[in-house]
């Protein structure tokens, strides 16, 4: 307990860290789609369209591996309960992804206004979190022990077919 108090000041400080770290290392893994996909919102729209593709498929793998448990729990927890601490995440590691992902969603599709666009965002990004956040029920609907590599590579080829029909259509 006095490491905790010396290196973070208490139990708060300490879980504050554990926030930043997870945001950082959430930063880390989407920096390179995230980079291409900064730079494809202002671009023609089936750049952007490309670009949201892959910033999708790259939260979905980090999603489907092992490590990003541990963090879902964490982030579960603040998205129920928000405290100093989801604001962390968010600032650092959720909000330039997020904020990317509905520049693009509003390039691939004009016709949506800018709540539509958000919503759209917001809704694709929850079909890549059920991955993690709803894993035991993915293996029971599914009927597989686990989400191995064969089972990841056919959710993520459905969220891409998905978010490509989403992003694709226009209103007429």
């Amino acid at each position: 307990m006095s490491s905790i108090t010396y290196h973070f000041g208490g139990k708060e400080g300490l879980y504050l860290a554990a926030a930043e770290h997870i945001a950082a290392k959430i930063a880390e893994r989407q920096m390179p789609a995230l980079t291409a996909a900064q730079a494809a919102a202002e671009g023609p729209r089936d750049a952007a369209l490309a670009a949201a593709l892959a910033l999708l498929d790259g939260f979905a793998q980090m999603m489907l591996r092992p490590e990003s448990a541990p963090w879902a729990r964490f982030i579960m927890r603040e998205q129920q309960a928000p405290t100093q601490a989801f604001e962390r995440l968010w600032a650092k590691g959720m909000k330039p992804i997020a904020g990317t992902f509905v520049r693009l969603v509003a390039r691939a599709r004009p016709d949506l206004a800018e709540i539509e666009a958000r919503a759209t965002a917001l809704l694709l990004f929850g079909q890549a979190m059920i991955l993690r956040g709803g894993r035991a029920s993915a293996c029971k609907l599914l009927e597989v022990e686990t989400l191995d590599e064969e089972t990841g590579a056919l959710l993520r080829a459905r969220l891409r077919a998905n978010a490509l029909c989403i992003l694709s259509e226009t209103k007429r």
